[in-house]
């Protein structure tokens, strides 16, 4: 009873780590296209921010980040390095905003450097050497998953940690950018629990036909964003 107690806590400690808001790998600098939807007064209230959110948990999420960090998480359970690679390569293609693309592999460069110092795994000594020489790029979805898996987390634990600090991501940037008041992000959040168990179980197993699948109004957006006169955001 008691090592399987030590051991449930020391998983939620590893999960708690990995989603710490307190990382310093930046994701507070990145809104990946909302800034542009609230100047162009598309998300201008609590109603438009929770659709906005929760179009892009089940619209874009589910087939592009989430479904490349399942895909990984099973190519990192299985040793398969190669597939590892494929899948950053794959990812790159689907970010067609610049901004993003760049965004998202910074992160995963950054999380990485944290963890594998305490993560002895041939896995992601090979994967960090890879993106030294430049192979891969280091996506965050991916890394994410990688480090999840070395840690011992199951893949559904992963996703959910996954999705929930995506989702916080956009309330946080959401209540400053509107602007909002706190509670108001809250609600959103609260409401979130039965999406995000949705989108796990979505995930868990990726429909590879849907995989990548574009979402055109924030895709575009995303893009505008470099455009844009005033930015508080790099993305």
């Amino acid at each position: 009873m008691a090592s399987a107690l030590n051991r449930s806590l020391a998983d939620l400690g590893a999960l708690l780590h990995l989603v710490d808001p307190t990382l310093p790998i930046g994701g507070f600098n990145h809104s990946n296209g909302l800034e542009t939807f609230v100047q162009q007064r598309i998300v201008e209230n609590k109603a438009t921010l929770e659709n906005y959110l929760q179009t892009q948990l089940l619209q874009n999420w589910i087939y592009n980040d989430g479904a490349y960090l399942s895909l990984s998480f099973d190519a990192m359970e299985s040793y398969n390095f190669d597939c590892l690679c494929e899948l950053d390569r794959e990812l790159s293609a689907t970010k067609v905003a610049r901004e993003s693309r760049e965004g998202s592999f910074k992160l995963g460069v950054r999380l990485l450097k944290i963890f594998i110092r305490y993560e002895n795994h041939p896995v992601l000594t090979a994967y960090h050497q890879a993106i030294t020489e430049k192979r891969v790029q280091g996506y965050f979805p991916i890394v994410f998953a990688m480090i999840a898996q070395a840690m011992g987390l199951t893949k559904a634990d992963t996703l959910y940690a996954f999705y929930y600090n995506a989702a916080v991501g956009v309330i946080t940037n959401g209540v400053k950018l509107i602007p909002l008041s706190q509670m108001d992000g809250q609600d959103i959040l609260f409401g979130l629990r039965q999406p995000l168990q949705q989108a796990v179980e979505l995930s868990l197993n990726p429909d590879l036909d849907w995989l990548g699948a574009a979402t055109l109004a924030n895709d575009i957006r995303a893009m505008q964003h470099e455009q844009l006169y005033t930015r508080l955001y790099m993305s």
